[in-house]
């Protein structure tokens, strides 16, 4: 792994506890979530668009329960690859709200940030998109998770 991976991926160590942390996630796994990114208090997780999480056929739309999985597991394994090495993370709130519906075919991509850590409970913010337009998110969250140590 060179610099320019390591610095995107956070390095190894986090990059494994966060693949673990998706493979011991049952729905994480029926959703084929990715890591694309994770270290330093931040993740980055994809999943393809898939026909049988459609919730409206009319149209191909993506079920928003889909988008909200998508986002708390993604907050989540942000906690954990917080620097202060949390042992376990649960959610205590997420707010989420969609801005808009996600590409039919398309692969979306949640974006977590924990923006402040106490002691036992970690701050996040995260985006959900379904390409690279931060300006035109499909949803947006704000939550509290625990950070056990």
């Amino acid at each position: 792994m060179d610099d320019t991976e390591t610095a995107k991926t956070g390095g190894a160590d986090h990059t494994r506890i966060a693949q673990q942390f998706i493979e011991a996630i049952p729905h994480a796994r029926a959703l084929q979530m990715r890591i694309d990114e994770i270290g330093g208090g931040r993740a980055v997780i994809s999943m393809p668009w898939a026909e049988h999480l459609v919730g409206d056929p009319r149209s191909g739309v993506v079920h928003g329960g889909v988008i909200s999985a998508l986002m708390d597991t993604c907050c989540g394994a942000a906690v954990m690859a917080d620097d202060s090495k949390p042992s376990s993370t649960a959610t205590i709130d997420l707010r989420i709200d969609y801005m808009r519906t996600a590409r039919p075919g398309h692969r979306i991509t949640a974006r977590a940030e924990v923006f402040h850590m106490t002691r036992r409970v970690a701050f996040m913010r995260a985006v959900a998109l379904d390409d690279d337009d931060i300006g035109n998110p499909v949803a947006t969250a704000t939550g509290a998770f625990t950070a056990e140590r």
